[in-house]
């Protein structure tokens, strides 16, 4: 983390962060943000989709808000295997926000359907996956949304990564939220179960793929040190 950012936290912790809707912290609008396509799939990363200290802070309120646990009753009874805990908000304001800090223009060549980009699904979920947490083998539904909208692609941003911060750190220190990630890696499969892609959670990195009619059956493999925080949304097309 640049040092710019471990200060700008450090202030965070010290005085109320500025929040949109009285919650959330600000997103700072990014210029010429890079969409990565991974090995010809409609699958996309973009590096340093939020800074540092914004995926911190988002962690940090979310946090304070409290997850719940979400399960589910495994595939033998048709749903895939899930384990993590969840925080599901509607904030149009949010995002509005996430949309307009880069996303929007990132999104300007990508019309399925010949449907262009309108903006974010406001139904913002967080997940967290403390170690031995995961999320099976599963596809993502589109949402049909007012005016006419319909979702296509999902949006994950990853809040915590596995890149080890720089600087020393404690070898005795137990405390996961403290350590850093290991596993977690969203993980695509063709019809044959052929891995795909595998992306490692980096922090502040979004992951955008197709879903829908068109979604490629995905997981969210197993924590097994530190803990997973990803912020979910679903780009809307009309």
């Amino acid at each position: 983390m640049a040092a710019r950012d471990e200060e700008e936290f450090r202030m965070m912790k010290k005085k109320k962060v500025k929040e949109i809707g009285g919650k959330w912290p600000l997103v700072k609008p990014k210029k010429d943000l890079k969409m990565n396509r991974l090995k010809s799939t409609n699958l996309f990363t973009i590096s340093n989709f939020l800074t540092a200290y914004e995926a911190k802070a988002f962690i940090e309120v979310a946090e304070s808000f409290g997850f719940t646990h979400q399960g589910s009753l495994g595939p033998t009874k048709g749903e895939a295997y899930r384990d993590n805990d969840r925080i599901s908000v509607i904030d149009p304001f949010l995002a509005e926000s996430l949309w307009e800090s880069g996303l929007k223009e990132a999104f300007d060549d990508i019309k399925p359907n010949g449907k262009a980009a309108v903006g974010l699904n406001p139904n913002i979920r967080f997940y967290r996956y403390k170690v031995g947490q995961k999320f099976g083998r599963h596809i993502d539904e589109s949402v049909d949304l007012e005016q006419g909208a319909r979702t296509y692609y999902t949006l994950l941003v990853y809040l915590s990564g596995s890149i080890s911060p720089k600087g020393k750190t404690n070898p005795g220190n137990n405390d996961s939220s403290m350590q850093p990630l290991a596993g977690g890696e969203t993980v695509f499969y063709d019809k044959k179960l052929g891995v795909v892609a595998e992306v490692t959670p980096l922090e502040g990195m979004a992951l955008l793929h197709l879903h829908g009619a068109k979604c490629m059956l995905h997981e969210a493999r197993i924590v097994t040190k530190g803990i997973k925080y990803v912020l979910r949304s679903d780009v809307a097309f009309a």
